[in-house]
């Protein structure tokens, strides 16, 4: 081998994983460069990383996981479990107050109220409300079977075959969605009243609950007639000559029974 003078010292120099390299380098000219490779790859890498400045718009950059994904920040998840929804509503900002009523008025007010006529028995008033229970569930079903509207199935309910299969405050939920959802067209309805049709509705509803719950107190006459008067309404607006019918029939029938009773004494306290 030819004389070429002393060969420079060589130093080994570990990578990693991916093996030790020989590199020549004299160690008496080693740079401050040489000596920040000394150090793990690893380090070398974030050192790099941090000498470099990020503007607070990198940080922005850099958006949490979606919610449920591991490796969420707690800061986050605290700050969405420290929110308290507020119950404050409209009364509590800017409002006014009345005047107080004069004394003469408080007075008037606090008078016994007037006796209202109850000429039928509380079986007969049972016996009224189903019949228009009834007669309105019939009247929705052939409704929505004429149109073809949807009835959403539901896991605890079995499927509608029958008036019956539903009540009538069932009925009244599903006609309302229907009509809050726009799948009602107005040319179905009576005077395509299809803004009216909630209202008619939400003023039947009664009838169920009447119907269903014994404990109540009685109804007077006026009362009766009533919801009477709102089953025909709800018959109207759906366009079920039928029913209109037999529900005009019974506000009669009942109507003249309770004219014939108003002079029978045991009918007059």
């Amino acid at each position: 081998m030819p004389d070429g003078g002393p060969w420079p010292a060589m130093k080994i120099i570990d990578y990693g994983p991916i093996g030790p390299a020989s590199v020549s380098m004299p160690l008496h000219d080693q740079s401050p460069y040489e000596t920040r490779i000394q150090s793990s790859p690893d380090e070398y890498q974030w050192e790099q990383e941090s000498s470099t400045s990020r503007t607070s718009s990198d940080y922005l950059a850099e958006t949490p996981p979606p919610r449920g994904i591991p490796g969420r920040s707690s800061t986050s998840r605290k700050t969405h479990s420290q929110r308290k929804p507020s119950n404050r509503d409209e009364f509590d900002g800017p409002h006014q107050l009345l005047d107080r009523p004069s004394p003469l008025t408080v007075a008037a007010q606090e008078r016994d109220l007037p006796h209202l006529p109850t000429n039928l028995e509380v079986q007969e008033v049972d016996d009224v409300l189903s019949q228009v229970n009834d007669r309105l569930s019939r009247c929705a079903f052939d409704f929505v079977a004429r149109y073809q509207f949807p009835i959403p199935l539901e896991p605890d309910k079995r499927p509608v075959r029958v008036p019956a299969d539903r009540e009538w405050t069932e009925w009244v939920y599903l006609l309302k969605r229907l009509a809050t959802k726009r799948r009602i067209p107005a040319r179905v309805l009576y005077g395509g009243q299809i803004k009216q049709l909630v209202t008619v509705l939400e003023n039947s509803l009664e009838m169920r609950h009447a119907a269903k719950h014994q404990s109540r107190p009685i109804k007077d006459d006026r009362n009766v007639l009533q919801l009477i008067s709102a089953g025909l309404q709800v018959a109207r607006i759906l366009k079920d000559g039928g029913a209109m019918e037999l529900l005009d029939s019974l506000y009669i029938r009942i109507e003249r029974l309770i004219q014939s009773r108003r002079n029978i004494p045991a009918y007059l306290s």
